[in-house]
């Protein structure tokens, strides 16, 4: 109550004390974002897409995690999209009334050609955000799996959403400024659940980004050093390997591991979803 009139260091100690609470708020959501992480997963091997849709802050938080898919882990920019009340120009300025336009929502999905093989993510601290609301119940309606992420237990998203996954973190610091601990606790889900669904499909070898893609100097150099540490080789020997392979890091290290040539490599490869791994098992 006082944080208005206390010294720049003590306001923003207080801050930082209401932050800590956040991690332990998802902690206690892990069971369930582990169930969501494995039905996504499984939906998209059956060709379904991952969809984030929100308003206002939630919606942002959405695309920023799902724009950062492509460059990060090599996906198709259709496999994992983001919807925001008001389209493109909402990302930057607020675009009043969208958020509770019940008809904007399925209108969107529409335009995406949502399906029943897709998974849709609603995205909604308060949960009670008409736009995200009525396009979970839509896509509830043709049959697909909806995720609800909100900060209220006892919203109407929780009770719609198949999977409901709800970090109580409790009053703002600012009353009602859900941009803070609220949205921090659906950018740390929207993390796991991204995260976790692309190292499930292969996008991970030990720790490492092996489907990263060479779009920039930056980034060539992050792939050698990605196969160095993966295989050993030296970094000459590494930049060789992925000459042949125009820089498709994951191949490289299959390449270097297994000891076969390119195109028995993709092969096996190919036939193991692109998982390294189990890729090496089948070749043992």
């Amino acid at each position: 109550m006082d944080i208005d009139s206390i010294s720049t260091v003590e306001m923003l100690t207080m801050i930082n004390n209401e932050d800590k609470k956040v991690a332990l708020a998802v902690e206690k959501e892990i069971p369930i974002i582990a169930k969501a992480v494995d039905i996504i997963i499984e939906k998209i091997y059956m060709g379904g897409r991952l969809i984030y849709i929100g308003a206002g802050t939630s919606g942002r938080i959405g695309i920023l995690d799902a724009s950062e898919c492509p460059p990060t882990y090599g996906t198709n920019p259709e496999l994992v999209q983001a919807l925001i009340a008001g389209g493109e120009k909402a990302i930057i300025k607020a675009i009043e009334g969208s958020e509770d336009d019940t008809e904007l929502g399925i209108t969107d999905l529409k335009k995406i050609n949502f399906s029943q093989k897709d998974v849709l993510v609603g995205i909604a601290a308060s949960g009670r955000t008409p736009y995200v609301l009525s396009s979970v119940k839509y896509a509830r309606s043709i049959g697909a799996i909806t995720l609800g992420i909100s900060n209220n237990p006892d919203s109407e998203l929780n009770e719609i959403a198949d999977i409901p996954i709800c970090p109580v973190t409790g009053p703002e610091a600012v009353t009602g400024s859900t941009r803070m601990k609220a949205g921090t606790s659906q950018k740390m889900v929207l993390n796991m659940i991204s995260t976790g669904v692309m190292i499930k499909y292969g996008k991970v070898y030990q720790n490492l980004m092996v489907d990263l893609k060479a779009s920039n100097d930056k980034l060539i150099e992050r792939c050698k050093g990605i196969v160095v540490e993966a295989t050993g080789i030296s970094q000459k020997e590494a930049e060789n390997v992925l000459k042949k392979t125009n820089y498709n890091c994951k191949l490289a290290i299959f390449m270097i591991i297994s000891e076969l040539g390119i195109e028995d490599a993709k092969k096996i490869l190919d036939e193991n979803k692109g998982y390294i791994r189990k890729a090496l098992k089948a070749v043992k």
